[in-house]
């Protein structure tokens, strides 16, 4: 029997695909508040909150020389703060900021990436969106954070944001609409569209964004969003 030579097997093993990253819309669909944290981490402020805090900009630009010296800077509520993406650019542009999350996470995400000249302007809360009290404050930024208010605490949880916010103040944030994927799940809070309008009845709209689309998520199943993107000025006449 004539020994034969090793022949090696190139048969190659099939492929196993990379499964995808969750996206954060995952972690929130479950308020898995502390993997949604870790996958927005670094990402831009919100352009919502960019707008407003642009357009005071312009005002005290144009009303500089009737500014009495050594005002003390403007005071934000950034409500349901999150990792602080929103936190950290108000602090940037010199704002007081109260910061509340229901989540101590997001504080502890946050604080180191506070500069050290930056940290005597910033407070933290953890309160929900049923307990958390809220100051008079030139603007109350809410970034993706109002759906999660339970619906029995989202009218009284309104009311005090717009009583909170000042005359010539402004809100910066988020609804989500009536036809949004996550308007069956019971513990979300989901406006048509008249009625997001209506809850501003005391607001002069600047930018009303309706957005509307579908996505996938990381496991290929679709979601369908509904969303209000809302920047408004509190009349100066309340």
């Amino acid at each position: 029997m004539t020994d034969r030579p090793h022949q090696p097997d190139h048969t190659a093993a099939p492929a196993v695909p990379a499964v995808p990253a969750p996206k954060a819309q995952h972690f929130a669909e479950k308020r898995d508040w502390p993997g949604y944290f870790q996958a927005v981490l670094g990402k831009p402020p919100r352009e919502t909150l960019t707008a407003a805090l642009d357009r005071f900009e312009r005002e005290r630009t144009h009303a500089a020389s009737q500014a009495p010296p050594g005002r003390e800077p403007p005071l934000a509520i950034d409500l349901g703060c999150g990792e602080g993406r929103d936190a950290l650019e108000l602090l940037r542009r010199g704002w007081r900021v109260l910061a509340i999350d229901s989540h101590p996470n997001a504080f502890e995400l946050l604080m180191p990436r506070v500069p050290p000249a930056h940290r005597s302007l910033l407070t933290t809360v953890v309160a929900n969106f049923a307990d958390a009290r809220l100051p008079r404050a030139r603007l109350v930024n809410a970034s993706y954070s109002l759906p999660f208010c339970e619906p029995e605490h989202f009218d009284a949880l309104w009311n005090r944001i717009v009583e909170s916010v000042e005359p010539g103040g402004r809100f910066a944030g988020q609804l989500f609409g009536d036809r949004d994927s996550w308007a069956a799940i019971p513990d979300r809070s989901h406006q048509t569209e008249a009625r997001a309008r209506d809850l501003f009845a005391s607001f002069d709209i600047e930018e009303f964004k309706v957005e509307e689309k579908d996505d996938n998520d990381a496991g290929g199943n679709p979601k369908h969003w509904h969303v209000f993107h809302v920047v408004a000025r509190k009349n100066q006449t309340l």
